[in-house]
């Protein structure tokens, strides 16, 4: 247990810290903004491509993987929909919203630097092979959920579908984290070694990754804090951070086979708090901002107990 503490407390005191550096203003929201651009731009897709491009793969398939991952992300997508819209009362685009919320998790922020500190490089391909369908998942289902929720409020629709999809696959092609993937895969591929010169700068760039992430993560969430009625924050929170690892852990532990490492790195994946995107959507809808800011807020904070948990289930188990 010692050792599980040791794992997560400095994950969620870096995040703390940069809460605290924001509230107290020791530094100023643009200084906030451009640390998280710096991270998204550069440090993580460097950290994600210098991990696959030196992955030791074995004979394990990602396909049972992902099959155990994103099945039940469907799952929790539809949950959180159901959820928002039966039990809350709320229209369609909320609904989306709360679906995004309960199932996309911030598997970069928070979820790499959880897997290196637990698993090293090894969990570390696992995650970035789950981080390599989950953007372009949420993305692509997001295009059609919002259409779709738009028709259902009848609300005026901001461009056709095929144009909505179009633009969220432009968007997806220039996502550096992609481009870092993509160019990673292909390193692996092609067998070149990284090492020398490139090996060094690439080092130095991913080592600092998970630090400045954290502490980014915890600068942005001065931005989004509690909002309004928390009630349905706290349920999606749960949904988030009690079911939807739950489940994963099922699946990956009796359903679908795979090496242990990975099994876990799922679980924990599916355990990170809800990612900062059930913002961005919300805010596109003009619907739902305090629902998933509460969302956020609410499953990062509970989110230092909730990994504790789930890193002591898969280790005993």
């Amino acid at each position: 247990m010692a050792g599980i503490v040791g794992i997560v407390l400095p994950v969620f005191a870096l995040i703390a810290l940069g809460y605290l550096a924001a509230w107290s203003g020791l530094l100023k929201r643009e200084t906030g903004a451009a640390l998280s651009d710096f991270v998204f731009i550069v440090a993580i897709p460097v950290l994600i491509f210098r991990t696959l491009a030196t992955a030791a793969f074995g004979e394990a398939s990602p396909w049972s993987l992902w099959a155990g991952y994103f099945l039940v992300f469907g799952v929790m997508w539809v949950t959180g929909t159901l959820v928002i819209r039966k039990l809350f009362g709320r229209d369609a685009r909320a609904g989306v919203v709360g679906g995004i919320s309960t199932a996309y998790g911030n598997t970069v922020l928070v979820g790499i630097p959880l897997t290196l500190a637990a698993y090293g490089d090894p969990g570390a391909v696992a995650m970035a092979l789950i981080i390599a369908l989950h953007l372009p998942v949420m993305m692509a289902a997001g295009a059609i959920l919002i259409a779709r929720a738009e028709r259902i409020d009848g609300v005026a629709v901001a461009e056709p579908g095929a144009r909505a999809a179009r633009g969220a696959a432009l968007a997806l092609a220039r996502n550096p984290i992609i481009i870092g993937l993509v160019l990673g895969a292909l390193w692996h591929v092609l067998g070149v070694p990284l090492a020398g010169f490139p090996r060094t700068i690439v080092d130095r760039l991913a080592d600092v990754a998970s630090t400045l992430a954290l502490f980014a993560m915890g600068m942005s969430l001065r931005q989004y804090g509690i909002r309004g009625n928390v009630r349905a924050g706290l349920v999606l929170a749960f949904l988030k951070l009690m079911l939807m690892p739950a489940l994963v852990w099922l699946a990956t532990r009796y359903v679908f086979p795979m090496p242990a490492v990975w099994a876990k790195v799922a679980v924990i994946a599916a355990a990170c708090p809800t990612g900062v995107n059930a913002y961005v959507v919300a805010a596109r809808f003009r619907t739902g901002e305090a629902l998933s800011s509460n969302a956020i807020t609410i499953s990062t904070g509970l989110a230092v107990i909730s990994t504790a948990l789930w890193l002591t289930v898969v280790e005993a188990v």
